[in-house]
């Protein structure tokens, strides 16, 4: 026998097993049990696999079987829900049956998927109906529509009335800082109370760091108790502001990691290692309440694809019309406001050819100062004197580690 035709009944008889175990625990007994257990879905499984080896039109002949024994059976199912999991089960076990035979590790893997559905109704049923806000339900499904729907439309060249970027790069961007503030929201609500204000504050980072550091100092004004807390949320919210500066080089120009990532894998090693003396040298308070609301904040990324667009055509005209040096001081000013903007903008000109690597650096690490000033002054007018002095050392150390790779590279 060829082995090919071995392999195939092999996997279609082990789809069968697996999913009739599941439907066999569940199938009851009496006279008002389920009709298919271990046996049937094992012989529906190897039916179809038998079917598309001997003869296509059996295939058709043994659909309509099964299609037949479901219905007949669901019309004498006399329980107050007569759900049809099991049939549909049935059915699609045939499928993985004759599928086997044409390609035996896809029919295996969806085996183990369909079993998995099945095995976790309860609590797929309690998150879906408990779990799961309406809100929540609405930011998936408006985050699936940006990523499968409108992405593929975006147009993938250079556009001269967006100052020369990407549509599709652009829109990449968002929902990329979609993605990242709806793990973060995901990461707050497993996190519990214990590490409530922490995850806050990383997720809230890659929003603004500047803003999650306000308003950590807020709350740390009106809960004095709460300064460690506060603080260590503020402090991770430099983790986000790195990991996003990979991310954006890594979208807008990739070839400039070769150049960035020393000083940004050095400022986020110092930043985490802040964080962490901060995160075990408190206890976190446990009247912090899990997230409500939106996952992502679909304006924010917007806003921040359009001010990207902006800062990239302000700096590419300085640079065009000033000379060199009207870049670094557009890249430090627009660092006040948001450092993925300036970073963005200046990575965009390097990607265009206009900037050399050195350059490049050079002004994203100013940006990266400024904003840092930025942060310091945010978190001295929210939070008070106490409050600033702890957040301003760990920003001089994360600045000093952001900044050492290139004083010892160039210097």
């Amino acid at each position: 026998m060829n082995e090919s035709v071995v392999i195939g009944l092999s996997v279609a008889l082990g789809c069968g097993l697996l999913i009739g175990i599941d439907r066999e625990r569940r199938k009851g007994s009496g006279p008002h049990r389920a009709y298919a257990g271990v046996r049937s879905f094992a012989l529906a499984s190897v039916a179809g696999a038998l079917a598309q080896m001997l003869d296509p039109a059996l295939v058709v002949a043994g659909a309509l079987l099964i299609l037949s024994l479901t219905t007949i059976q669901y019309w004498r199912d006399r329980s107050d829900d007569p759900g049809i999991t099991t049939e549909l089960a049935l059915f699609v076990t045939f499928l993985l049956g004759i599928n086997a035979m044409e390609d035996p590790a896809v029919s295996a893997a969806a085996a183990v998927v369909v079993t998995g559905l099945l095995a976790f109704r309860s609590p797929l049923h309690h998150f879906f109906r408990e779990s799961l806000t309406e809100s929540e339900l609405r930011d998936g499904l408006l985050l699936a529509g940006a990523a499968l729907v409108v992405l593929p439309l975006m147009p993938n060249l250079p556009t001269p009335w967006l100052a020369g970027a990407n549509p599709r790069r652009l829109w990449s961007l968002v929902i990329l800082i979609m993605t990242l503030q709806a793990g973060g929201y995901i990461a707050l609500r497993l996190g519990g109370a214990r590490l409530g204000l922490a995850l806050s504050g990383l997720a809230s980072g890659f929003v603004s760091s500047t803003a999650t550091i306000a308003a950590m100092g807020t709350r740390c004004r009106q809960q004095a108790d709460l300064l460690g807390a506060c603080v260590t949320g503020a402090l991770l919210s430099n983790i986000a502001t790195f990991l996003l500066l990979l991310i954006v080089s890594a979208t807008l120009y990739p070839a400039a990691l070769a150049s960035l990532w020393p000083s940004l894998l050095s400022g986020l090693a110092a930043a985490v290692a802040v964080s962490a003396i901060s995160l075990f040298g408190q206890h976190a308070s446990a009247d912090f309440a899990t997230p409500k609301g939106h996952a992502f904040n679909l304006m924010q990324a917007l806003l921040f694809a359009l001010v990207l667009t902006g800062v990239t055509a302000a700096v590419a005209f300085a640079r065009t019309h000033l000379g060199q040096a009207a870049v670094t001081v557009g890249a430090a000013v627009a660092g006040l406001v948001d450092v993925h903007a300036a970073a963005g903008s200046v990575l965009s000109l390097g990607a265009g050819g206009m900037l050399e690597n050195s350059e490049l650096v050079l002004a994203i690490l100013i940006a990266f100062s400024t904003n840092t000033c930025s942060k310091f002054a945010a978190a001295y007018l929210a939070g008070g004197t106490q409050f600033a002095a702890r957040i301003g050392l760990g920003l001089i150390v994360i600045t000093l580690a952001t900044w050492l790779p290139y004083f010892l590279f160039h210097f």
